[in-house]
């Protein structure tokens, strides 16, 4: 008996074992995505529901977005875990720093979203890169992009709207993230972090692990992924498609539309930003929403204007990001992302 399995410690996996399961799994997975009107069909009438009432289409809503957004996250998280360990932090960081600034936002901006943390859990990460050297406006690109361009964002736009729209969020997305950072760095406001940030000092950069692991590792890693993700994300999984399906069941569509619409006010773009900056969940709670307000004839751009702000410009992450910057350098970020964020708002509902 192994020193393991004494252990109480279940045994690893082998290669041929993952591929065999990873196979299984996808082709579940496949039939259970291809199927999902059908399984929020017989779920429906199991409950004794009729299609066409209020309560009836809120639940049809919940049913089927459900399953469909649980298996994107899992389907991509996992994936996104396995690249993720050719990415550690530590080899992040080395190679931010020392980098120029242009090049620098360009790179910081793109590596966010390989790093899907939300706005919170990126502030530890931003304080380690200052620390270690990277350039205050390359830091703020990835702040920026690694919660609002990460992949559960993508996986679902590209799962919920097609992949030109999450083509056309990527894109600008990471132009928000490269730009702000840029105009933030170019302001040289480095005296504006607190004194115990910049008086840390550059320690010697640590060996990046990930790059020695072999595929059986990686694929443990994609689990540890799905597993802790998961974890965080379901409870806000699960409100954001209850409001959804309030908001599909609920609202009429006139009233949506005139508030949110492509021939709403000009200042329903700018107000949706300001909505949703004391809101706080991430792409995985906020994306059922913004399905069911397109539903009801809201302009994509103004919504996902809305849904950019709750993410990258929530309240709590202006807390943590408190215990670093100074509130002139906090109101700067805030205001440069926000003008960002209006300037996709307008462009989606100019072309779309």
């Amino acid at each position: 008996m192994s020193e393991a399995t004494a252990a109480g410690v279940p045994p690893r996996l082998t290669l041929g074992r993952w591929l065999a399961g990873l196979a299984i799994a996808a082709i579940a997975w496949v039939a259970a995505y291809r199927h999902l009107t059908d399984i929020a069909d017989v779920l429906v009438a199991a409950i004794g529901l009729q299609r066409g009432t209020h309560f009836a289409e809120a639940m049809y809503f919940f049913l089927y977005d459900t399953p469909k957004v649980l298996l994107l996250l899992v389907g991509i998280v996992f994936l996104m875990g396995v690249l993720q360990t050719f990415f550690a932090p530590e080899r992040t960081r080395a190679l931010l720093a020392g980098k120029r600034t242009g090049i620098g936002n360009v790179l910081a901006a793109t590596l966010g979203i390989v790093t899907p943390f939300c706005s919170c859990s990126a502030v530890p990460l931003f304080i380690g890169f200052l620390s270690a050297g990277v350039p205050m406006g390359v830091t703020f690109s990835f702040l920026i992009s690694a919660p609002m361009v990460n992949e559960v964002a993508l996986a679902l736009l590209f799962g919920m709207f097609g992949w030109q729209v999450a083509a056309l969020y990527l894109g600008l997305g990471l132009l928000v993230a490269i730009v702000a950072g840029y105009v933030i760095g170019a302001l040289k406001m480095e005296s504006h972090l607190e004194d115990w940030v910049r008086a840390i000092q550059v320690g010697d950069s640590q060996a990046a692990g990930g790059s020695e692991l072999d595929w059986t590792g990686r694929f443990e890693a994609g689990g540890h992924h799905v597993r802790e993700i998961l974890g965080k994300v379901w409870p806000y999984v699960l409100v954001g498609i209850a409001l959804g399906a309030g908001i599909h069941g609920y609202i009429p569509q006139d009233f949506m539309a005139s508030i949110m619409g492509k021939d709403a006010p000009w200042w329903s773009v700018p107000a949706a930003v300001a909505l949703g900056v004391p809101m706080y969940t991430n792409a995985a709670g906020i994306i059922p929403i913004v399905d069911a307000l397109i539903g009801k004839g809201a302009a994509l751009g103004t919504v996902l204007a809305f849904m950019m702000s709750v993410i990258a410009l929530s309240a709590p992450e202006m807390l943590i990001l408190r215990k670093v910057l100074k509130p002139r350098l906090i109101a700067t970020f805030a205001g440069v992302v926000a003008a960002g964020i209006l300037l996709v708002g307008y462009v989606f509902n100019a072309v779309l």
